[in-house]
């Protein structure tokens, strides 16, 4: 973003002083937009040479102001330099403030970034999880990334966040760092958050994301039939390390937990409720929403199978995520199961095959995943062909008053 710069000093006529000399001011002129102030410094009216913008004579007193143009001249276009290297957002106003000292403040967007993940680590483990302050430090990452590479700097204002600035990144994303759609539209949404922050603190004046649209591609996410299900269950394993990932597996299965809600489980989490029977209930990591899920039989066996048997309070055998999905996929491979077998598959069989198709309701579902906004439940779920032949079935029969009319009239 290179500018053009100039510095021209001239008299003023009509602010004549006492003593009858001109002021001398100056006028800085960036991308023919100027500014000017008075150098505080005055001449006599035959003693400036206007072509040269230089006083005339050889007198201590001359002298002295032309040495003080050049000193002048010379910090002008230093200030220059140094804001086109520490912004790369100039303007005549901003280069005249500072050499008068009246400087505003330089709000760059990854100091602003920055700022705002420092904030969020502090509340990692209260109401941010170490994933959402992850995703903030690769998207700032992303974006220094791409100012560096596009505009040669370091870092610059949030002034010059545009919607050209915005298109550019996204390119930049799909580009040089071939993220994929969904993942693009993430970081784009955190980046947005930063420009909200700055709009609200009155660092940016309009929103440069009014016109762009975040749009978030629908993608099949898989589960496990449950046919798929009965052959992990049933198949036998040969390491105590792959039966107890497959119970974990089959827990979040019949429950819906998330990694590291499961993960985070204690025996504090296992109570009777209401109807006597055993529930979890817990808090969502990622959302801090309430979660209460009903246990079921087979989650119920197999806190049994554990219980007493773990140390530091632990009911479950967790590893690291991780590791557990490098086991997974070792079972998938011996039951033959080709899906892409990851522990959050789990939780979206349960959304699929262990309620919507066995006729719980979305907004149950929805309730016990434990989401804000049903729509996302809509994303894990889809009902399957089974459940559409069982909800269809004998619905004939229930017009078979307006069957009969058709008939009659069709002969």
């Amino acid at each position: 973003m290179r500018s053009t710069f100039s510095v021209y000093f001239f008299i003023k006529k009509d602010k004549q002083k006492a003593n009858g000399n001109y002021p001398i001011f100056a006028r800085i002129t960036v991308d023919s937009v100027a500014s000017r102030f008075n150098t505080k410094t005055d001449v006599p009216p035959t003693a400036w040479n206007a072509t040269a913008e230089r006083a005339i004579g050889r007198s201590a007193e001359i002298i002295q102001v032309n040495r003080l143009l050049d000193e002048i001249r010379a910090s002008l276009h230093t200030i220059y330099h140094d804001m086109q290297r520490r912004d790369n957002y100039v303007t005549a106003e901003k280069v005249k403030n500072e050499f008068l000292g009246h400087t505003e403040s330089h709000d760059t967007i990854l100091n602003l970034f920055q700022k705002h993940n420092e904030d969020v680590k502090q509340l990692v483990g209260i109401s941010k999880s170490p994933a959402t302050f992850q995703k903030y430090e690769v998207t700032r990452r992303h974006l220094s990334e791409f100012i560096y590479r596009k505009y040669n700097v370091s870092d610059i204002s949030i002034k010059e966040i545009t919607p050209m600035f915005i298109n550019d990144f996204e390119l930049y994303l799909r580009t040089a760092c071939k993220c994929g759609a969904n993942t693009t539209a993430k970081f784009m949404q955190f980046f947005k958050r930063i420009i909200l922050i700055a709009r609200n603190n009155g660092m940016l004046v309009g929103d440069p994301f009014a016109n762009y649209k975040i749009r978030l591609e629908r993608v099949d996410r898989g589960y496990l039939t449950e046919e798929e299900l009965k052959i992990i269950t049933k198949k036998k394993l040969a390491s105590e390390r792959l039966v107890q990932v497959r119970d974990l597996f089959i827990f979040s299965s019949f429950c819906g937990l998330a990694y590291s809600d499961m993960a985070a489980l204690t025996q504090d989490n296992i109570r009777t409720s209401f109807d006597g029977n055993l529930w979890i209930i817990t808090k969502r990591k990622k959302t801090n929403t309430n979660v209460n899920v009903p246990l079921l039989d087979i989650p119920k066996m197999i806190l049994k199978k554990y219980e007493g048997k773990l140390p530091n309070g632990k009911i479950l055998p967790v590893i690291s995520n991780q590791k557990l999905n490098a086991y997974l996929k070792e079972i998938a491979d011996v039951c033959g199961i080709k899906k892409n077998l990851t522990f959050h598959l789990a939780r979206h069989t349960f959304s699929t095959t262990v309620t919507l198709a066995k006729g719980v309701p979305i907004e149950t579902v929805s309730k016990m995943l434990g989401h804000t906004n049903i729509e996302t439940t809509q994303i894990y779920a889809r009902i399957t062909n089974s459940k559409i032949g069982n909800d269809m079935e004998g619905l004939s029969e229930k017009f078979a008053g307006i069957e009969k009319i058709y008939k009659e009239v069709d002969m």
